[in-house]
């Protein structure tokens, strides 16, 4: 990189969503006395009674859990989108608008154990939940536009229940992140006639300065233009668009890379590192989509600690987004934590 980049401010590019970043890499030398987190506990038990997400427990909507063995879905009691919905008339008053959406949200178990996560489960145990993705994704898309698959890890990302487990909500209407994530893509691919992520990833490839880790079929990487500190990408190397394109050998590699993945970030601060994850194909239907390339986002919120939060306050609100260690450096911090698991070096 640059050696400029790396100590002056400097705004970067997405061109994934056509939007800016501010990194101001100069402050990280500056003292923090702002809120600090507190770390979840630990010790959790394999089963806990109270639990409505537990196997053969008592949901909070009444209704009761199988004795499930492996992965487990159901629809969300409290879903926040429905499939039958009363009639409702598009509304359109000068700027007011509002307008009718179908859809439905679904939960997914990871596993029956109440106390893994997805970096402490083993690969063929990942590999299930990566199978869930897909046919989930493949079936739902027979119905809905969009489908969205997504896990809000630790309470600090609102997450109510630390039981491991992953949403699936689908729609039928592009919002709006995807929808500027496919507006950039079919331009580009107007342009250059080549697909954007494909060449970005041919890009960062060749440097390697922001790669973490690479497989057969996969590679982690920090984007050039990432917001969060230690944000990450997941990306193939295969040209498709969806979920449910993912071959048998792809579904193995991918929970490899994704165990890999989860640990280093687990091990950046010895804790059960929090974040939201969610993967991002092709909406369904019958249009053209060969601008699309499948991929997947990690937006941790932890900066410089266990403890110490990067809020999006102040300037990220109101002009754009910012941060502080660049993307270079978090990569390199990312490469350099063990590979193995902290709670299995501290058992030996």
């Amino acid at each position: 990189m640059d050696n400029k980049l790396s100590h002056n401010p400097h705004r970067r590019y997405n061109p994934l969503n056509g939007e800016w970043v501010l990194v101001s890499p100069h402050r990280t030398q500056r003292p923090w006395q702002g809120q600090e987190e507190e770390n979840s506990p630990n010790i959790i038990p394999e089963y806990d009674a109270s639990c409505y997400l537990c196997p053969g427990n008592s949901r909070a909507g009444g209704k009761t859990n199988t004795q499930y063995q492996h992965t487990h879905v159901f629809t969300n009691d409290f879903a926040a989108l429905l499939p039958d919905i009363l009639e409702m008339d598009d509304l359109e008053e000068g700027l007011l608008k509002a307008t009718a959406i179908r859809g439905t949200s679904e939960v997914i178990c990871f596993s029956p154990r109440h106390d893994l996560s997805l970096p402490e489960m083993n690969t063929s145990e990942i590999e299930r939940v990566v199978q869930v993705w897909m046919d989930r994704t493949r079936q739902l898309g027979k119905e809905y536009l969009w489908v969205q698959v997504f896990e809000n890890k630790g309470s600090i990302m609102g997450c109510s229940n630390p039981h491991p487990h992953g949403q699936i909500w689908a729609g039928d209407a592009l919002p709006n992140e995807p929808l500027k994530e496919d507006q950039q893509q079919l331009k580009y691919y107007q342009e250059n006639r080549s697909v954007l992520l494909q060449d970005y990833l041919d890009q960062e490839l060749k440097s390697s300065e922001r790669i973490i880790i690479e497989n057969e079929h996969w590679v982690t990487l920090v984007p050039y233009w990432a917001v969060w500190p230690f944000e990450t990408m997941l990306l193939p190397r295969r040209h498709f668009s969806r979920l449910s394109d993912v071959t048998p050998a792809e579904k193995q590699s991918l929970a490899s890379i994704v165990k890999q993945h989860l640990t280093r970030y687990d091990n950046l601060f010895n804790i059960s590192f929090p974040y939201t994850m969610g993967w991002h194909g092709a909406p369904f239907g019958n249009e053209s989509h060969d601008h699309w390339q499948l991929h997947a986002h990690f937006y941790p919120p932890l900066l410089r600690s266990a403890k110490v939060k990067k809020f999006m306050v102040g300037y990220e609100m109101l002009s754009e987004a910012q941060r502080d260690i660049t993307a270079e450096q978090a990569a390199e911090r990312l490469r350099q934590v063990p590979t193995e698991h902290y709670k299995n070096v501290k058992k030996k």
